[in-house]
């Protein structure tokens, strides 16, 4: 009875196949079979104490009530100041809006930017609800690939060949989700040149995962670029640094206009951001690192792990991923579709992964393996992942 009923827009709209694989996951999971899962973007770690108790203090001195729509002051000065230490970007807390959860800062930014028509240069593969939330606005979604070949790093000068007049955002992702690569200091460089030569394009940096990097190498913001800052749309949060995903708290850091705009929209969808999670979020900030930092370790030992374990089995290679914690290995020797290959691997060997073409077209051919889980889970899966390939049927 729904058909006629439902606006157009939401046709317009995907979704995120880590979940469903996840529901999938469950039910198997519920009728008695063992999984592993790899399928999901969530770290393994519990909520570092001191930012519980944080939380805990707040709600029984009573701040569980309305807060303004951009955040706690202290909070967004917090932010400020982080961004300034870590980032390098000269900051202030009007700049600053706080929002449940990373993914408002997205949807509130294209929202108060695209109009119908305008064209918006998105990573693929990567993180799909960018190409969702394009879709919704009415823009058109222009894709920039990132090919295994090439590292999966971006092809600047096919990255310049994209813009033209209705070109009005650019959003770039690192470390990226779902490869784990990391965009040097020469490459976002390049991408500032390409900016300065266009300066009608905005771009929404999301850099949730800046502070989970394995190397020498720091990511580096374009909002740190002093002639650039105005134009870049930092998308930031505490999911993934401080294991707080459930408490869905994030921030975006723009231009103090367009920031006005990003908190109206907050007072239109969700007034404002819980009180108690901003408390938990400036204690987060403010308190000891050692949580994130333990973290980091952890990944890194599993990354170390599990790329050259992929490596050795045949038909499968993976690059050596430089964040986040993502494995992103290619399964083009196979005669076999992605979603095929992560179904199937769920279903007969209990792993459980999300196909690359979910994060986009030129995904096809891979998948992604989340090593937000134990090492010892991590080895039970590589084990079940080798014997599954021996079964499949390899391209001629």
């Amino acid at each position: 009875m729904y058909e006629n009923i439902i606006a157009d827009r939401m046709s317009r709209l995907g979704t995120e196949s880590a979940f469903a694989i996840l529901a999938r996951a469950n039910e198997l999971e519920a009728a008695g079979m063992s999984m592993i899962h790899l399928e999901v973007g969530q770290p393994d770690f519990k909520t570092p104490r001191h930012i519980i108790e944080a939380a805990y203090r707040a709600m029984n001195d009573g701040l569980t009530g309305y807060t303004p729509a951009p955040g706690l002051p202290a909070l967004r000065e917090a932010i400020a100041e982080y961004a300034s230490a870590h980032k390098r970007i000269k900051t202030d807390m009007k700049e600053v809006v706080v929002v449940p959860g990373g993914k408002p800062i997205m949807f509130f930014a294209m929202l108060a930017l695209i109009q119908a028509g305008d064209e918006v240069l998105y990573p693929n593969p990567g993180f799909p609800i960018y190409e969702s939330v394009i879709n919704f606005c009415g823009g058109r979604a222009v894709p920039v690939p990132l090919l295994s070949e090439n590292d999966f790093k971006p092809d600047l000068r096919l990255l310049e060949n994209s813009i033209n007049e209705k070109t009005k955002l650019m959003i770039i992702n690192n470390p990226s989700n779902p490869t784990g690569k990391l965009f040097n200091r020469e490459e976002i460089e390049g991408i500032a040149a390409i900016l300065r030569r266009h300066p009608q394009l905005m771009v929404l940096s999301d850099e949730i995962y800046d502070r989970i990097v394995f190397g020498e190498e720091k990511p580096v913001s374009l909002a740190s670029y002093p002639d650039l800052k105005d134009r870049v749309i930092i998308l930031d949060g505490f999911s993934k640094s401080y294991a707080m995903t459930g408490w869905r708290i994030g921030f975006g850091i723009m231009h103090e206009e367009l920031a006005a705009h990003v908190a109206q929209l907050m007072v239109n969808s969700n007034s404002c951001t819980a009180a108690f999670t901003q408390a938990a979020a400036l204690e987060a900030l403010k308190g000891p690192q050692d949580g994130v930092d333990e973290m980091c370790r952890a990944f890194l030992e599993r990354r170390d792990w599990l790329i050259p374990a992929l490596n050795d089995i045949d038909g499968i290679s993976c690059c050596m991923p430089d964040g986040a914690f993502y494995a992103f290995p290619s399964i083009a020797g196979f005669d076999i579709k992605a979603k095929d290959f992560c179904m199937r691997l769920m279903e007969e060997a209990g792993v459980a992964a999300a196909w690359g073409s979910s994060f986009g077209s030129f995904g096809e051919g891979c998948i992604r393996l989340s090593f937000a889980n134990s090492l010892e889970n991590i080895k039970k899966a590589a084990d079940r992942l080798a014997a599954f390939t021996r079964s499949l049927k390899r391209k001629a």
